[in-house]
């Protein structure tokens, strides 16, 4: 059986000098889909946060993508983000570009030098998720909806081994939150790997799937109906 793209054994995540999480242990294998959920303060931005090198695994084990997360140097965070690909609830993207300039910073900034392998990677991302037809607009002047598929499609431009999702409907209204979260099924469906952290449970309901939650300093694997 193949490795897990992430696995963590009593793993305790601190933010500096308090703990958050403690004997975290979970695994996600390649393809599946996985949520991530719990109340505010419960500790998934700071589990999100250990996984893409933001904050440091200081006990237990962890392997995410080929990584050991306890020896993590900081000179490898770049190259583990270019195996990762992470959607935010606020979309970071860039205002002063369009959507097309965006992807390509992102491609610029992760090696790719060739115009024409970097035109038509974006064109393949964005036809993924429905976008190819604005990639001349300014983030600005996309709803919401459409700049989170953007962010999504940025995500995929390396072909990440696992993709993080945290709160990806979090500023997002019900219609437009469905629409994002079929986008991210079709994804799956294609054979990425996702890890979506979330507080709408509806989407747990609509689109049920393995489901973890944070509780009281732990993370534990739920049955969907007890959600």
């Amino acid at each position: 059986m193949s490795q897990p793209v992430l696995s963590l054994s009593n793993a305790s995540i601190f933010q500096r000098e308090n703990l958050i999480l403690s004997e975290v242990t979970v695994s996600v294998e390649k393809g599946e889909f996985v949520y991530l959920i719990g109340k505010t303060g419960t500790g998934k931005s700071s589990f999100m946060k250990t996984l893409y090198g933001d904050l440091p695994l200081q006990k237990g084990e962890g392997t995410i993508v080929g990584y050991d997360l306890p020896t993590l140097k900081e000179k490898d965070i770049p190259f583990l983000r270019r195996k990762l690909g992470v959607v935010f609830q606020d979309f970071k993207l860039l205002n002063d570009r369009t959507v097309k300039d965006n992807l390509a910073f992102v491609l610029t900034a992760t090696g790719w030098k060739d115009k024409k392998e970097m035109d038509a990677r974006i064109d393949a991302v964005l036809d993924k998720v429905a976008m190819k037809t604005k990639s001349f607009k300014y983030p600005y002047q996309l709803s919401g909806g459409e700049q989170q598929r953007v962010a999504i499609a940025r995500a995929l431009l390396n072909d990440p081994e696992l993709i993080l999702a945290d709160e990806p409907t979090g500023n997002l209204d019900p219609q437009t939150s469905v629409e994002v979260m079929e986008v991210l099924q079709e994804i799956n469906k294609n054979g990425n790997t996702i890890l979506m952290a979330t507080h709408d449970y509806a989407l747990l309901l609509k689109y049920p799937s393995k489901t973890l939650k944070c509780d009281e300093n732990q993370i534990f694997e739920v049955v969907q109906k007890t959600v």
